[in-house]
């Protein structure tokens, strides 16, 4: 089922989304902001790329890395 939101934006920002939408090739501006929200859902935050980078060099410090030749090597 789906419920109608209503978000006050400045006039500028009105025209914005409007213009990204329909450069995207969205039919709406409902559908390009469903879309945004979804992607949101992938995002990490700064703290966890730089804990997972921390990790990373801690493994590659550690010798516990692979060298490939191609990403196929990986597989």
């Amino acid at each position: 089922m789906r419920q109608v939101l209503s978000i006050s934006l400045p006039a500028t920002e009105v025209k914005q989304l409007k213009r990204r939408a329909k450069a995207r090739g969205y039919t709406s501006v409902s559908s390009y902001v469903h879309e945004l929200l979804k992607a949101d859902t992938h995002l990490i935050s700064e703290a966890e790329l730089l804990a997972a980078v921390k990790e990373a060099q801690k493994e590659y410090d550690e010798g516990r890395c692979v060298t490939a030749n191609s990403i196929a090597d990986l597989l």
